[in-house]
């Protein structure tokens, strides 16, 4: 077994939240849990997705939510893997002995930090939010519109635009206001090889208040993203989850963690302490910014008035429709919406460049 694949073992005492973070860390989409050699089971991103939708404890142990009985080869079949792994829609698959000792990992497309994900595409519609005036990022927007923010070798705009370009789509709506002519003069420079709208907004009329004028031009599921987010996901599977679960919108949602760094003092209706925490976790799951959303959600939005998304998810669970969460891992969101946001994704795509 190399380095590699020997740190994304973790034992069976691992709780959910620790297995998560080694996800996190390791950038694999999967983590092996063995015990004594022997391998018992795999944990990986799909996994965490749906104990997070089935329980949010994340103490837990591992064991409750791995894949126990996983897709595994011998050394004498490893010449089989990638056809294993192209048929189970899987990208990496333990090598064992017949013992079911841990010998090795086959990864379907190799182990670069960051993954792009293959396989299925979507051409869905994508709505991107970039007419705002970013005012938590001035003095920079006073200068330039938060989307043409350079972040690495290209703008945040492009970095999004792309993402969804990887996964297969083409047709782009851009809603627009503040410093829209050098948004605009900016693509049109860039010669994309992609379909690009425009939604010009005479006033600013919010995240969803802007998509009544698309009504007319959106038939089908679409996404909508902000335009300071970038996801590591698959959007073909998110697409298919918010399809499949009947769902007028779904929301992408990451698991966020935070340690309270005191101890905290739980007491009882007299006033006695009850129990001691010392640094608890707790752990939430928070809106992204990124959505799936069906073309009859459009009927909802009041023409050439504000309104926040968050107004209109408000109103499809009013009317009782389905309104579903794709949970994605911490790891997986970056948001440049403040400084700090913006100067940790200024690190990574530096490292990544």
């Amino acid at each position: 077994m190399d380095d590699k694949t020997a740190k994304l073992c973790i034992t069976p005492e691992y709780t959910i939240l620790e297995a998560i973070k080694v996800l996190d860390e390791t950038h694999e989409r999967i983590v092996l849990i063995v015990e004594d050699g022997r391998l018992l089971g795999v944990l990986t991103d799909s996994d965490v997705r749906k104990w997070i939708l089935k329980s949010q404890d994340m103490t837990r142990k591992v064991t409750e939510a791995m894949t126990a009985h996983p897709i595994c080869v011998t050394e004498a079949e490893t010449g089989e893997a990638m056809k294993l792994m192209q048929r189970h829609g899987i990208d990496a698959i333990p090598v064992v002995d017949q013992d079911g000792r841990l010998l090795d990992l086959l990864f379907r497309y190799g182990t670069p930090e960051k993954k792009e994900h293959h396989g299925e595409t979507v051409d869905a519609p994508v709505v991107v939010m970039a007419g705002g005036k970013g005012t938590r990022l001035f003095p920079y927007t006073q200068v330039l519109p938060k989307p043409l923010i350079p972040i690495g070798n290209a703008t945040i705009l492009e970095q999004i635009i792309g993402s969804f370009t990887k996964a297969g789509c083409r047709r782009f709506y851009i809603s627009v206001n503040y410093k829209k002519n050098l948004i605009k003069a900016y693509l049109q420079d860039l010669h994309p090889d992609y379909e690009v709208n425009y939604i010009e907004e005479e006033n600013f009329l919010g995240t969803a208040g802007s998509l009544s004028l698309v009504k007319d031009e959106i038939k089908e599921p679409f996404f909508v993203s902000n335009c300071d987010i970038l996801l590591d996901v698959n959007y073909a599977k998110v697409m298919r989850f918010h399809k499949e679960n009947g769902n007028m919108i779904t929301l992408i949602t990451s698991l966020k963690n935070y340690t309270i760094p005191y101890g905290v003092v739980n007491i009882g209706k007299e006033g006695q302490v009850e129990s001691l925490s010392e640094k608890p976790e707790l752990n939430f799951l928070v809106n992204t910014g990124v959505y799936v959303l069906n073309p009859g959600v459009l009927e909802l939005i009041p023409q050439d008035e504000f309104m926040h998304i968050t107004d209109l998810i408000q109103e499809c669970l009013n009317r009782g429709d389905k309104v579903g969460v794709y949970p994605v891992t911490e790891k997986a969101w970056e948001d440049m919406g403040e400084f700090p946001g913006m100067e940790q994704m200024l690190r990574l795509r530096g490292e990544e460049g």
